[in-house]
């Protein structure tokens, strides 16, 4: 199995918050799940969260289906390209969408497609919940998110750490609203954005 040191440091800190963003039963598509920590670490504490993992990577999808076998509440991962011009209509709905550290290691073009994802697949008064560094208009920056910025562009000029407002826009352009914005360890942010009731 793949493993991230990165997911496991901030694993306790996002299962508390998103107990709060999420404190009922829930069904969550959870895109881009990496080595599956996450869907591991958060399903095991919520029997009562219904997960669909996801990922782009053809290979990450054994290790995501071998860490999460003993968890009933996690569904088998699915092979999922956020750019695609739709994403499979088969995926049905859920009350949110999770991604972690996806926008700054892809061209910015996924930042409105994974939103575009979420308005056809979130349902109505469900959640986007995105996590990873962002630059905050108008606040000091972090120098370690300066120097992480300049290392991601070094290794790829299409990434980067996204401006928080850059972000926004492109939520309201699919029809939903930042809501609340949590500070989290490590100089990240924790963003919930809502999708109006219908």
């Amino acid at each position: 199995m793949t493993f991230s040191p990165a997911a496991d440091r901030n694993k306790v800190p996002l299962l508390e918050v998103l107990t709060r963003v999420l404190p009922g039963p829930a069904t969550v598509l959870e895109v881009a799940s990496g080595s599956g920590q996450h869907a591991e670490h958060f399903c095991a504490a919520r029997s009562d969260w219904d997960w669909q993992p996801t990922e782009a990577d053809v290979t990450a999808l054994a290790s995501i289906a071998l860490r999460t076998a003993a968890l009933p509440n996690v569904r088998p991962p699915l092979m999922l390209d956020v750019l695609a011009p739709r994403w499979p209509d088969a995926l049905g709905r859920f009350d949110a969408l999770y991604c972690a550290n996806l926008l700054h290691i892809a061209e910015w073009a996924t930042c409105a497609a994974l939103m575009r994802g979420a308005a056809r697949h979130v349902a109505p008064g469900g959640a986007l919940v995105l996590y990873g560094p962002y630059f905050v208009d108008g606040e000091p920056t972090a120098p370690g998110n300066i120097a992480f910025d300049a290392d991601l562009r070094r290794r790829n000029p299409a990434w980067g750490v996204r401006r928080l407002a850059d972000v926004s826009a492109e939520a309201e352009r699919a029809g939903m609203a930042l809501e609340q914005r949590v500070d989290m360890p490590a100089n990240n942010l924790l963003l919930v954005f809502r999708r109006p009731l219908d």
